[in-house]
């Protein structure tokens, strides 16, 4: 008896980190992201390839804010879910968090097909931060963890291409300012999750588009992918050709994931023409596969190494006794490094399929093993079937959702207000508009940003170039100065924002926003002692203004004192960075990464007894960056010998 398909709402709870505030300054440095390539490297790369790695990287986060309000203390939180269920698979979706897909049961086994994460611990991932590990990620926008990873995205019910029900995500990705869907549904009967994803370009001009599904899984395994070679990437950022499946060095088989030492990505090179699938079976032979029409062209393997670095990140993002996890996804191109273009006013979509295999992982023959898998994949589904039931959902993308059962941001809903855009099948309603729209719907509106009605710090700054064209003729307020130059920055024109600022502080009531947009510009432009001054101004000026110790002037004096601070050592000034430092709130000098700053502190100003005494008593730097080695440069600094376990998040071998 097959069963019926159902979609109801249900609750996840994990013990939870809260996310906290966003940090409330603009991010207007160039992107710190890990995954550029050596020069020297491009040279050898297929032209399609080396012109791809070229398109539109990514340079700032603007319009985006970085999420970085998170500890690690945790507690028991609901998490609002979605479950889709036939009498052969469980899918559990948190609509709140990405969409994420955070468990995929086979119910005739009890398997659990994905690495499902005990808790929810943000760390500093994400393009924009706060990003956790686990399931399937939808991950949009440029190279690097969308940042999307712990937002809420839109998602309702809508009809499926068999009659049923599937659930629909949406939202606006504003880095590349795209709208996308994700649409997820469960053939009755069916072992395989079907997930419908389009990525529409409204635009009159094309747009750099970039697609991955992260798929976590149990990292005791043998990922499985039908190529020959790989594209190896490694923290030394080096991108080179290698055989599958012994890539790299010392005839070490590396498609077991705790066979390499390092953090790696191994970028499959599947051949043209061949059904694109990847797969990670366990020592029975049992696991994941996804598959996927041919519009998603990449498959990859991310591995954090048996090395202490790697151990050290897998404890960090979970709880001590949970295994390990690597990741197999697919992509829109072939690495990570690319960019793909996506022409004025067209979309790319694409059908995925998740569910169980079952085959012979093991063998010294690569080609007979990855042909047996292939063949067991091709008798529980059909590459046929999956372009079939691609077909059906393409008339379906266009139907208009039907129940809501969450809602994500308002900032499609004001792209849409503005583009006068229609977009079948995800609709961005006025509804959805909240506070952080409300000053530039007024712009759009009445064509002047409105002054607010009392003194806090300044929201979000919107820098397409059509909100630029607007603040450009909006009137010169001190505020509509500040997001013009904002604006500006991110356009590559620095000078003409740097006098958007400058004007503004003839009349700002507020100088301290001002002033620290000017001291990144002093940065950037290699005049660091100006920065400082600026910073130690625009410091002294919020501290005279704020007027509580609410959330959000706590985090604005914890974000400009962190800067300050950091800009007041570069120029050697430790005595004015230590009287930036007594004036936080004593919870800010206690969270983790400024227990690191104060042992920073404490070396600049000669007290390295009492800065090794700090990392003695021990300390947590919640949002330490992938790839940030920041902890043990410092360490060494202190001359201590080896480097803790618990501070060694190395992701890189040693340098020769």
């Amino acid at each position: 008896m097959v069963g019926v398909t159902t979609i109801r709402r249900d609750v996840v709870t994990l013990p939870a980190a809260e996310l906290g505030p966003d940090y409330p300054l603009p991010p207007l440095r160039p992107l710190d992201e890990v995954h550029h390539i050596d020069d020297r490297d491009r040279e050898a790369l297929p032209r399609d390839m080396a012109r791809q790695v070229g398109y539109a990287p990514l340079r700032g986060l603007l319009p985006v804010r970085v999420r970085d309000g998170y500890e690690r203390a945790r507690a028991p939180r609901d998490f609002d879910a979605v479950v889709i269920e036939n009498d052969r698979l469980r899918a559990t979706v948190l609509p709140a968090l990405g969409g994420r897909l955070v468990s995929l049961v086979h119910l005739p086994t009890g398997r659990e097909l994905l690495y499902r994460n005990p808790v929810f611990q943000p760390a500093n991932f994400a393009l924009n931060g706060a990003w956790f590990s686990g399931g399937v990620e939808w991950n949009i926008g440029a190279t690097g963890h969308t940042t999307l990873s712990c937002s809420p995205l839109h998602a309702a019910r809508v009809p499926a291409p068999d009659g049923g029900e599937m659930l629909r995500l949406w939202e606006w990705e504003r880095l590349r300012d795209l709208p996308f869907q994700v649409d997820l549904w469960l053939p009755d009967g069916s072992d395989f999750l079907h997930v419908g994803v389009r990525v529409r370009n409204p635009h009159e001009r094309p747009m750099p588009t970039y697609w991955w599904s992260n798929i976590a899984v149990p990292e005791e395994c043998r990922v499985l992918a039908p190529a020959e070679a790989a594209w190896h990437f490694g923290y030394e950022r080096r991108l080179r050709r290698v055989p599958v499946p012994v890539p790299v060095y010392d005839g070490i088989d590396r498609t077991y994931p705790l066979n390499s030492a390092y953090a790696a990505d191994y970028f499959y090179e599947l051949p043209k023409g061949g059904r694109p699938w990847i797969a990670a079976l366990d020592a029975d032979g049992h696991g994941l596969v996804q598959t996927s029409t041919d519009g998603l062209r990449g498959r990859k393997l991310f591995v954090w190494g048996a090395g202490s670095g790697g151990r050290r990140w897998q404890q960090w993002l979970t709880e001590p006794g949970t295994g390990g996890y690597c990741e197999i996804q697919a992509g829109l191109a072939r690495t990570q490094l690319e960019h793909v273009r996506l022409e004025a006013e067209s979309e790319v979509s694409w059908l995925e399929a998740y569910g169980p295999l079952s085959a012979a992982p093991e063998g010294d023959d690569w080609g007979e093993v990855i042909r047996d898998a292939e063949a067991r994949l091709e008798r529980v589904l059909p590459s046929a079937d999956v372009v079939a039931a691609y077909e059906a959902w393409k008339p379906c993308a266009d139907a208009e959702p039907g129940e809501v059962v969450a809602v994500g941001s308002g900032w499609g809903a004001l792209e849409v207000l503005r583009g006068g855009w229609k977009l079948p099948g995800t609709p961005f309603g006025e509804d959805t508009l909240g506070d952080a729209q409300a000053p530039w719907l007024h712009l759009l509106r009445a064509g002047s940003l409105p002054e607010p009605r009392r003194v806090r710090p300044p929201g979000e700054t919107l820098v397409g170039p059509h909100w630029r064209d607007m603040l450009e003729t909006a009137p010169a307020t001190p505020l509509a100065e500040y997001h013009l130059g904002v604006a500006q920055w991110h356009a590559g024109d620095r000078a003409q924002a740097v006098r958007s600022w400058e004007r503004a502080l003839q009349l700002a009531p507020s100088l301290w926003p001002l002033l620290r947009c000017l001291a990144v510009a002093d940065q950037e432009n290699g005049n660091p002692e100006r920065a400082a001054d600026r910073y130690a101004e625009a410091f002294d000026d919020l501290c005279r203004e704020r007027r509580d110790d609410g959330e959000a002037w706590t985090a604005a004096t914890a974000a400009l004192g962190r800067e300050a601070i950091g800009a007041l050592l570069d120029v050697r000034r430790p005595e004015q960075a230590r009287g930036v430092w007594e004036r936080l709130h004593p919870a800010t000098r206690a969270r983790g990464r400024f227990r690191l700053l104060e042992a920073e502190l404490l070396v600049a100003e000669g007290r390295t007894e009492e800065a090794r005494a700090a990392f003695e008593a021990g300390f947590e730097v919640a949002d330490l960056r992938e790839g940030d080695e920041v902890v043990g440069r410092l360490w060494e600094r202190l001359g201590s010998g080896p480097l803790p376990e618990r501070y060694d998040f190395r992701m890189r071998p040693p340098a020769p």
